[in-house]
């Protein structure tokens, strides 16, 4: 499970349950002028392979401006949006790729003025979301004063310098704070959508579509693992083999000697090449990826809720309980009741 911080209340679906008809949900990209292509085109790509058990989009992914004019992006072809600001207004989600022309903003400097006026329509409610530096749009029009937010970790001292206001995390692939959500650089844009669509309509939705975007459907650890560090001794052994085999053996005890042992380290050594790797604990991890077992246990099978526990490795039911809460902020039975796909 990937590292993110989610100060949401969790488990509600954005109209209605995964099997009640639906109007499709409005995603509104702001394409800025130097606007990369590849985060442009990231919701689009994600969200548009999205469908209901009906093969029916669940949402409507539209491309947009400022002024409703083209705007040429950072690789030197013009982009030409399919609506201008009026998509804002209407739109349920709105996101902001990054921008490469806008220097001023890295000195905590004003919108250009259609651009403020563009994120002023937007409608009260909608979600707002940034991919990697777009989060210095966002900063700019005041919107994540006293927030938690991230952006790419090579951007966050800077960041911190413009905008004080912020929280800023730059060890976290991206930050759910309810109605807005950050990502750090690139591929993390694509993690942030699939975790939208696993929010709003369970983790199957959300893994169906990385599947379509042959992408993993979460990954490991934040940005720790990618911040330029001294490269490690090319000696040393990697932990990969062991995080595979632990993630077959979630429901049985896996206590760090145990990991150890089979990654042939020491636990010293094991526990530090394991937090350069992976960019958490191995508790921590073992944590996350036991918490994700057990919402796929809660959304696809009727175990009880100490059961659920106890195949997910987490113990006992009020184990479970204590950790989703902690978590997401929700509880296993609250989170069944909104994401549940298995027969009543």
């Amino acid at each position: 499970m990937e590292e993110t911080r989610d100060t949401s209340t969790g488990g509600e679906r954005t109209g209605g349950g995964p099997h009640a008809p639906q109007r499709r949900h409005r995603v509104a990209v702001l394409a800025l002028p130097g606007v990369p292509p590849f985060e442009l085109g990231i919701p689009s790509r994600v969200f548009g392979s999205v469908e209901d058990a009906e093969g029916r989009p669940l949402y409507e992914v539209v491309v947009c401006t400022a002024d409703g004019k083209p705007v040429l992006s950072d690789a030197g072809f013009v982009v030409q949006p399919a609506a201008g600001p009026e998509a804002l207004a209407a739109a349920d989600t709105v996101i902001l790729p990054p921008t490469h022309a806008m220097p001023e903003l890295a000195e905590g400097g004003p919108l250009p003025p259609e651009v403020g006026a563009a994120i002023a329509g937007i409608r009260p409610g909608a979600r707002l979301v940034s991919i990697c530096s777009g989060s210095y749009v966002l900063a700019a029009a005041g919107l994540l004063d006293g927030r938690p937010a991230t952006t790419h970790w090579n951007l966050a001292p800077e960041f911190r310098r413009a905008y004080p206001k912020v929280r800023v995390d730059e060890e976290v692939l991206f930050v759910d704070d309810g109605d807005v959500l950050t990502s750090a650089g690139v591929a993390a844009g694509v993690d942030l959508c699939l975790h939208m669509i696993r929010r709003d309509h369970g983790a199957a939705a959300a893994n169906r579509a990385a599947r379509m975007c042959v992408v993993p459907p979460w990954r490991d650890g934040g940005q720790a693992q990618f911040i330029d560090r001294p490269v490690p001794e090319p000696t040393l052994a990697s932990t990969t083999a062991t995080r595979a085999w632990a993630l077959e053996r979630l429901g049985e005890p896996l206590p760090l000697d145990k990991l150890a042992e089979h990654a042939r380290m020491s636990l010293r050594s094991f526990t530090r090449r394991f937090r350069d790797e992976v960019g958490m604990t191995p508790g921590q991890w073992l944590t996350a990826q036991r918490l994700e077992l057990a919402k796929q246990l809660l959304e696809t099978t009727d175990l009880s809720i100490d059961l659920v526990a106890h195949r997910a490795g987490l113990g006992s039911g009020n184990s479970l309980r204590a950790h989703m809460k902690t978590a997401f902020g929700v509880s296993p039975a609250a989170y069944r009741r909104a994401f549940s796909s298995a027969p009543a």
